[in-house]
């Protein structure tokens, strides 16, 4: 195991309580508008998050996600609405005053100081004495693996490491509220992965109220307590990751959360029909031709005499524990199908498929209408 792999260790009941967070606050944007000369990028945002809850802000690049985050900081000022923290409206409340800890994607950490002293930096300045700084910020250290590393310089540490040290000295100010901005997203996959869960397992420990921003929504769906979907400056949808990956409320979810495929379907009689499959719909729909959301893992190959439709293989993933294969039914749809990893589909063979009817999610056939997946 390398040092970049090193696991959280078990911290003893009172360096635990050290940096147990003292009061869990709520967050609140209440109409939140932020705008950039003539352009508005964030369109009166509204979000919740309860005292101690993980809620990530995912979406694409662009969204808005970071300028919510930032506004809720301090670091952007809003131009409409209200920022709360703990019941209290802090819009006007500058950022070090806000009692929180931020941890970047870049981590900034202080290339002149000690992996110790860097984490103590907070402390410090908040007056707490050399000694007892130094003490909590190794107790900092020790929660996220590197208490024995605390005599190095940031540039003798790994990219997931120097990560860490951020995480710690964000901690160590016990924070009622930790920010985090794509804080993964410079990492290899391996480490990201790692981290990740560790995020998760120290934020679930020392019950601290956390917002976190990606673009990654494998990464949100795997951390959170519930993720708000955003799109063009606006908050589209905010559930659970089993909401909004099994009942997304519009296309844009159902689009970006999960891999989909688009595939051709008539509505009628509040069913809609795929490949000669009645579906029930998540939501209502005119009757009439319409496109229809389907997960991989919702699509069958079977038997020739089944129902369903013939399709070709274009492709087909290993993907260890499983296989993910593109076929373009007869019709020309391109639809992903998921299945176990012996069943082997090699490309050229011809086979039936057919969807399962679960719920699904439909949206009106358009002249703009783009596949998803497919």
């Amino acid at each position: 195991m390398t040092a970049a792999d090193t696991p959280i260790r078990a911290l003893p009941d009172a360096a635990a309580s050290t940096l147990a967070t003292g009061t869990r606050a709520g967050v609140e944007l209440r109409g939140v508008v932020k705008e950039y000369g003539s352009t508005r990028v964030l369109h009166g945002v509204d979000l919740d998050v309860a005292p101690g809850e993980f809620v990530s802000l995912l979406g694409p690049s662009g969204c808005g996600k970071t300028t919510a985050l930032r506004v809720l900081a301090g670091l952007e000022h809003a131009d409409g609405g209200e920022v709360r923290i703990g019941g209290r409206d802090v819009s006007r409340v500058p950022t070090n005053k806000r009692d929180i800890g931020m941890v970047f994607q870049s981590y900034s950490l202080f290339p002149h100081l000690r992996v110790l002293d860097n984490t103590a930096f907070g402390l410090r300045r908040r007056g707490v004495g050399a000694t007892e700084a130094r003490r909590r910020a190794g107790d900092a250290l020790d929660l996220v693996g590197l208490g024995h590393l605390g005599d190095r310089y940031a540039h003798q540490l790994s990219g997931g490491q120097q990560q860490r040290v951020a995480l710690a000295r964000a901690l160590v100010t016990e924070p009622r509220v930790l920010l985090l901005d794509e804080p993964l997203s410079a990492l290899d996959a391996k480490v990201r992965v790692q981290l990740r869960d560790e995020i998760r397992r120290i934020q679930l420990r020392l019950g601290t109220t956390t917002v976190f921003v990606t673009h990654d929504q494998e990464e949100a769906l795997a951390v959170s307590d519930r993720v708000a979907v955003m799109g063009a400056g606006r908050i589209l949808q905010v559930g659970s990751p089993e909401d909004l990956y099994s009942r997304p409320a519009g296309a844009e979810v159902a689009a970006f959360v999960g891999a989909s495929s688009v595939v051709p379907g008539i509505v009628s009689a509040g069913t809609v029909s795929v490949w000669g499959q009645r579906l029930p719909l998540l939501a209502p729909a005119p009757d009439g031709p319409c496109e229809v959301f389907v997960r991989p893992e919702n699509v069958r190959v079977v038997s020739p005499g089944d129902s369903g439709v013939d399709a070709v293989v274009e492709s087909s993933t290993f993907l260890g524990s499983m296989r993910r294969s593109m076929l373009r039914a007869d019709d020309g749809t391109g639809v992903h199908v998921q299945h176990p990893a012996e069943v082997r589909l090699t490309p050229g063979d011809r086979v039936r498929i057919r969807v399962d009817a679960v719920p699904a999610l439909t949206r009106p056939v358009t002249s703009s209408s783009a596949p998803v997946g497919g």
